[in-house]
């Protein structure tokens, strides 16, 4: 039973094959890999005194700020945050990390952020920006499915196949016992 079974995919697994053959200009390579989730809005802003890193997860806001020198986090400072033309009021929650909340979620494009450090009398300006795309990454995961139904289709011909074969097989063996 088990060599029918053998038998049975061997010749699903060589009828199937060429269909995944790729012809001129086409590749059947691995996609590259991406995110299985949406990935986190972030952003970043260098100065000569200090770098600050943003993410935006819905409307919780973390920032990090360090010194530009040697990345030692920036403990006790005072930060004034705007992202598009809202102020958002920010916590220091440890040393040089801090937390905020958006008055709702950032919108698909691009939206500025400004940061003003406030730190042992030193105060810089550090601007960058957030680029949310969601309808790409919706389109992505709406894509990955129809990626592996092939695959999907393969197997289920090779498990019934083999199962087709077996049943055939067995149904021999048992009229044969009989003589």
């Amino acid at each position: 039973m088990f060599n029918a079974f053998i038998a049975g995919a061997s010749l699903l697994a060589g009828l199937y094959s060429p269909l995944a053959l790729a012809d001129a200009g086409h590749s059947h390579d691995a996609p590259a890999s991406t995110a299985s989730a949406p990935a986190i809005p972030r952003f970043a802003a260098v100065s000569e005194l200090f770098e600050v890193v943003g993410t935006a997860n819905g409307t919780q806001l973390a920032l990090y700020l360090d010194r530009f020198a040697d990345n030692a986090p920036v403990a006790g400072a005072t930060l004034e945050v705007n992202v598009g033309e809202a102020t958002v009021a920010m916590k220091e929650i440890a040393a040089g990390e801090f937390e905020g909340t958006l008055a709702q979620p950032l919108p698909s494009g691009v939206t500025s952020v400004t940061v003003t450090v406030d730190a042992a009398g030193e105060t810089d300006l550090l601007a960058g920006d957030f680029d949310v795309h969601a309808e790409a990454a919706d389109e992505h995961a709406q894509r990955d499915w129809r990626a592996l139904l092939p695959w999907g289709l393969a197997a289920l011909g090779l498990a019934g196949g083999g199962l087709w074969l077996a049943r055939r097989s067995g149904a021999r063996r048992s009229a044969g016992g009989a003589a």
